[in-house]
């Protein structure tokens, strides 16, 4: 009842859900017996040896079983998710994963309707589009440091309505401003029905610009590197929200440091493809070879 009061009108959509072998398999047949659609389950059975794959959506090897069992079975939508079930992944009716962030601005869309005006919460690795699509939608783009801790203090304080997080988080102010796998599939269940359109044809438009994800570099002094990246791309609006964030027309970056590893941390973003490669280049002669 909780999850399902943020449900608009869901239709009879064709689902594969991969479990995980994590604790929402406990609970998935008893949502679903709430709603009309079809599910194809993967790896229900609650099992912490994991014996299929680890419970981490967000890794590409652990949503490869759901990618071929979407196309094997001509389904709308794919969903993964993680040992407990407060993250979330989605695969679209070709097999191909949907980025956090792409998720992020469309669910953003959906609330936006039933919460005009309101501040919508995105950590800053994710892409220009979110920003962009809140504020075409009217909403109020509310930018926060990487972090569940710091996601759910800001959406407490500023009584927001929506967050989403690269990481495959989402929160909502419905369920004590806190993430849930659940009411992030259960928005996304909606959307896609009210659209009468795939959820590759949802997601297509907002895929305008071209990140290489975060990419690990070895760095002992993290604090003499950021001060360098500084020095380098002082040209560019530079801000420390969370690590170091450059900003220019075309292209952006992030690099956070690591609180447990001798790593610093690169998301960079380009309207281009090539020049999304030029910069990963560029980077690299700055911050050594990526780590593995």
């Amino acid at each position: 009842k909780h999850v399902l009061k943020i449900a608009g009108h869901i239709k009879p959509l064709r689902l594969v859900i991969d479990a995980g072998n994590g604790a929402t398999g406990a609970f998935l047949p008893k949502l679903f017996e709430k709603l009309p659609c079809e599910v194809t389950e993967m790896y229900f059975e609650p099992d912490g040896t994991f014996p299929n794959h680890e419970a981490n959506p967000l890794k590409p090897e652990n949503v490869a079983d759901l990618e071929a069992k979407v196309k094997e079975t001509g389904a709308d939508l794919g969903i993964a998710f993680d040992g407990d079930g407060d993250r979330c992944a989605f695969v679209d009716e070709r097999g191909e994963v949907v980025g956090s962030d792409i998720v992020t601005a469309l669910v953003a869309r959906e609330v936006l309707k039933s919460h005009p005006g309101a501040g919508i919460l995105y950590d800053l690795r994710s892409s220009r589009v979110v920003p962009e699509e809140i504020t075409a939608s009217g909403g109020k783009p509310v930018r926060s440091r990487v972090g569940h801790a710091y996601m759910k203090s800001i959406m407490r304080e500023q009584d927001l309505p929506f967050g989403g997080e690269l990481s495959g988080h989402y929160y909502f102010k419905e369920n004590y401003y806190a993430d849930s796998g659940f009411m992030a599939m259960v928005k996304v269940l909606t959307l896609l029905s009210e659209a009468e359109k795939p959820f590759s044809a949802l997601v297509e438009p907002l895929k305008r610009y071209y990140a290489t994800g975060e990419v690990n570099f070895t760095v002992e002094d993290k604090d003499a590197k950021i001060r360098e990246i500084a020095e380098i791309f002082a040209d560019g609006k530079i801000d420390y929200l969370d690590g170091i964030t450059v900003s220019y027309e075309r292209w952006w970056l992030n690099v956070r440091k690591s609180n447990t590893e001798p790593l610093v941390r690169l998301n960079l973003e380009a309207k281009t493809e090539k020049l999304r490669d030029e910069k990963l280049e560029e980077f690299k002669s700055v911050l050594g070879t990526p780590r593995e």
